[in-house]
């Protein structure tokens, strides 16, 4: 066979030149698809092998070599795999040549113009075509491509330029498998991370991208990959040491982690999981900007850091690999199409993290205490974002309450402390677990010896307003909509004797209040201040605030305790001086020990201060 000079279309130099200067991120991807494409040509020897008895090839040291002349400046990648004849060479390294490029780039075009980003649309729509091997040209200034198929006679040479044509010539020499050789690029003084012909360089990056094929890597006489991929391994052959160093690897934390996670599904779709929970929260596990996400490998390639398709942000605490067998990536490897596949992973992910952490819970308490308080306020924020887990989390969940002070308990545990006549999970937001068992609103459920939860994280302000029940019993909140819980009954006597008293101070205070109306919830407290079921609470509105926004105005209902001796003593100074002002300053004294009382915060402090003074004179004198 003499040397063949076949063209590229206009079209495919067209694709060419966008493949190697707007598709991947990073150039030292290219040694990583040269490697794929070696391990892939092993992989298919080994089956060839197997099922195939008579097939003359030599199996005793399948590897990869690494070759490189720093004075001729080449890089070899070398295999002695199952090779290629020279169709198969036209067929696979030639792909981009085949008909449908104009097609593509016609797409490619009108993507740009959708999406406005070059590099995304590339990304996008190249993905369908396997040129990985081209990324090379982004090195090289010329590639060489030397080929044998196992139990063949006839090697085949491909050599091009990555311009205008590429050459297919006869190789008689060639050794069984595959070769290729960069010739690189002179070499960037201001790039020097990326100079291939240094060892260093090319070790470092297999390192990073290789370090788990299951074939040996060879520079020289040494192997450059550990192999060690723990999560192929079975389980019972890894320490826990191995376990704990790989941990510390992946996340960077010199600490051991609180559990380790391994996960395996089979049949169609074949992926390996190992995860890992920390013994500590990360210290950037509240910041805006902190990487989330696991390592994500396909048959054992490394393909990148923090994949977040795969983990909700919610657990982005957790950390470890998934190894698939297959995915739908993008010619670039480095950003996963949204497909079926992944979110297959993700939902079971979710489920296996999640799970451990109930079986930790059951089995492990003191363990599950360490993750709860460390990491149970991130978790908590999927009560708002995964619907489809929301019980699951809310069964993993734990809550400060006012059963025992120095455990905090789960719902199920409330549950089954509730006493025969409750009918609700009562709960309380504040800033502290202070602020809220002195609050008015605490009194009657401690009278009656009914449990509260006492919600002090910011997120829990929140994620209550999305959880209605849990078990068929509503999650109900003690400062909002009216309580009855089956207390002393307020009598028709009792109500019509303050029907005059509530309407003047309904008007008194409109400025403030929507509403004055006597309270069922109090039992040693003159007032409290209660919300309408939906309204924005205190707490939420400070949040608002601190985020720069101002929230719509909320008035509040304002209740009195019927029985109270200043509420009683205001009824009696009412009937008898209905037009007195001074009493006006004393129900705006009554809203204002309300608000503070709950641990509020007053809009005018200076002037409620100097209304307090006078009246205090008034007092005295």
């Amino acid at each position: 066979m003499s040397t063949e000079t076949i063209e590229f279309q206009a079209e495919a130099r067209q694709l060419l030149h966008l493949m190697i200067h707007s598709i991947y991120s990073t150039k030292d991807v290219f040694l990583r698809e040269l490697i794929s494409n070696s391990s892939d040509a092993l992989d298919k020897l080994r089956l060839a092998a197997f099922r195939d008895k008579e097939l003359e090839v030599d199996t005793s040291d399948l590897h990869i070599a690494l070759e490189i002349d720093s004075e001729q400046r080449t890089l070899t990648v070398r295999d002695n795999g199952i090779g290629m004849t020279r169709d198969e060479v036209v067929e696979l390294i030639g792909t981009i040549a085949k008909s449908g490029t104009a097609e593509m780039l016609a797409q490619l075009r009108q993507a740009r113009e959708t999406a406005g980003t070059s590099e995304e649309a590339s990304a996008e729509l190249i993905g369908q075509f396997g040129v990985g091997f081209y990324s090379s040209f982004m090195v090289a200034d010329r590639v060489e491509l030397v080929t044998r198929k196992a139990g063949g006679h006839a090697g085949v040479r491909w050599e091009s330029a990555g311009e205008g044509s590429y050459t297919v010539a006869e190789a008689p020499d060639a050794p069984q498998g595959t070769a290729v050789t960069l010739h690189l690029k002179p070499e960037d003084t201001d790039d020097a991370l990326h100079d291939f012909a240094n060892p260093a360089t090319v070790r470092a990056t297999v390192k990073r991208y290789s370090d788990f094929i299951t074939w040996p890597i060879r520079l020289g006489d040494e192997t450059v990959n550990s192999r060690k991929a723990l999560w192929a391994r079975a389980q019972k052959d890894v320490s826990d040491e191995e376990y704990s160093e790989f941990y510390r690897h992946v996340s960077h934390d010199w600490r051991e982690p609180l559990e380790t996670i391994r996960l395996a599904a089979e049949g169609t779709f074949e992926y390996q999981a190992l995860l890992f929970l920390p013994s500590h929260a990360p210290m950037d596990l509240f910041w805006r900007e902190a990487r989330r996400g696991v390592q994500l490998y396909v048959k054992r390639v490394f393909i990148m850091d923090d994949c977040e398709a795969l983990i909700p942000e919610y657990l982005r605490f957790v950390k470890g690999v998934v190894d698939a067998n297959d995915l739908s990536l993008n010619i670039s490897r480095e950003i996963l199409q949204q497909d079926r596949q992944i979110q297959l992973i993700r939902k079971r992910l979710v489920r296996k993290v999640l799970s451990t952490v109930k079986t930790m819970q059951d089995k492990e308490p003191d363990k599950y205490a360490t993750f709860w308080s460390e990491l149970g306020r991130a978790v908590k924020e999927g009560l708002l974002s995964d619907h489809d887990n929301q019980k699951a989390i809310l069964e993993i969940c734990s809550f400060d309450s006012t059963h025992d002070p120095s455990t905090p308990t789960t719902l199920q545990d409330y549950l089954a402390r509730m006493p025969e006549g409750q009918d609700a999970i009562y709960y309380a937001t504040g800033e502290s677990r202070a602020a809220l068992e002195s609050s008015p609103h605490m009194e009657a459920f401690r009278a009656k010896g009914y449990e509260v939860l006492l919600l002090t994280d910011p997120v829990d302000e929140v994620w209550v307003g999305t959880v209605p029940s849990f078990e068929e019993k509503a999650l109900t909140s003690i400062t909002t909509g009216e309580v009855d819980l089956g207390g002393d009954e307020v009598d028709d006597d009792t109500k019509q004797g303050f029907e005059a008293l509530l309407a003047w101070m309904a008007s008194a205070l409109a400025d403030d209040v929507k509403e004055v109306r006597l309270s069922h919830r109090l039992t040693d407290s003159a007032a409290v201040l209660v919300g309408d079921p939906g309204d924005l609470t205190p707490a939420l509105e400070r949040m608002y605030r601190a985020m720069g926004q101002e929230p719509p105005t909320v008035k509040r209902i304002l209740e009195l305790n019927p029985r109270h001796a200043l509420v009683t003593s205001l009824r009696a100074a009412h009937e008898q001086r209905p037009d007195d002002a001074q009493l006006g300053d004393t129900a705006r004294l009554l809203h204002g020990m309300a608000l503070l009382a709950e641990g509020g915060e007053l809009a005018e402090p200076a002037a409620f201060v100097a209304l307090l003074s006078r009246q205090l004179e008034k007092s005295l004198s």
